[in-house]
């Protein structure tokens, strides 16, 4: 009887030696990738009961800090933080939302987790740069012409905003084209550009028209602005201007290149 011939011998050889290279190595990635799959289970299962289920992670206490006009007890009732919930899943958005809904005097908020148990409520509050009397009482605008809150006493060193627009046909186009509000933010860049020492003693600040924007002072002085635009270069020319006529009464700056006071 003939003996098996090299191939085969090959074949047979192969077929004892187990499955090709290619198939163990597939095999063996497979064997890896399941362990780690039950360990991530097994390790990852105690830290969402941790962070979701546990009583030890949940939201207790609301601290407030920044407040300076709103007290911390308004800020914490409008946060409606929801206690005993779990801290992770606190929304932050919807607290910010709400406070800035709520509060329209907050200007932003910051939402915090403190862990374990707390959350922090970070707010910065808005600032009057001008105010406008309404009956009784005074509507605070900020500096981005936002009123945001209604008082009952206006704030010191706060100036007044007075809108006094022209009846004429050129104001009433103005009024037409930029509206109340931007009127009331035209004013507000004014405010902003007055060198700090006429700032202080500024009393009012009166709008007649989008180009026709004057100061009054408390001593009372009268400053001609015009509109809003180069306030910079205006600011530097009316400190050089008082210096230069100290006992004027009235300087106009609505031109920064050719400034003008009278009276005395």
């Amino acid at each position: 009887m003939a003996g098996s011939t090299t191939a085969e011998r090959g074949e047979r050889k192969q077929e004892s030696s187990g499955p090709p290279p290619r198939l163990r190595s597939r095999r063996a990635r497979l064997r890896v990738i399941v362990i780690l799959g039950l360990v991530l289970v097994f390790l990852g299962f105690p830290t969402v009961w941790l962070f979701w289920g546990s009583a030890w992670l949940r939201a207790e206490k609301v601290s407030v800090s920044g407040t300076r006009v709103l007290t911390p007890a308004q800020v914490r009732a409008a946060a409606e933080v929801p206690l005993g919930k779990p801290l992770i899943s606190v929304d932050a958005d919807a607290i910010e939302t709400r406070l800035r809904r709520k509060l329209p005097r907050i200007d932003s908020v910051d939402v915090v987790r403190s862990w374990p148990h707390g959350i922090g409520l970070k707010v910065v509050e808005r600032t009057p740069v001008l105010i406008v009397q309404k009956g009784g009482k005074f509507v605070e605008v900020d500096d981005e012409g936002v009123r945001f809150a209604t008082v009952s006493e206006a704030p010191k060193g706060v100036p007044a905003l007075e809108l006094s627009l022209s009846r004429s046909s050129s104001a009433a186009a103005g009024l037409r084209r930029f509206g109340e509000s931007r009127l009331v933010r035209e004013a507000v860049v004014v405010a902003r550009a007055v060198p700090a020492a006429v700032a202080r003693g500024t009393r009012t600040v009166k709008v007649r028209s989008y180009d026709d924007i004057s100061l009054e002072l408390a001593d009372g002085r009268t400053i001609g602005w015009g509109s809003s635009e180069k306030g910079a270069a205006k600011a530097r020319t009316l400190t050089a201007l008082m210096k230069a006529s100290p006992g004027a009464r009235y300087f106009d700056v609505s031109v920064p290149t050719a400034p003008a006071s009278s009276g005395s």
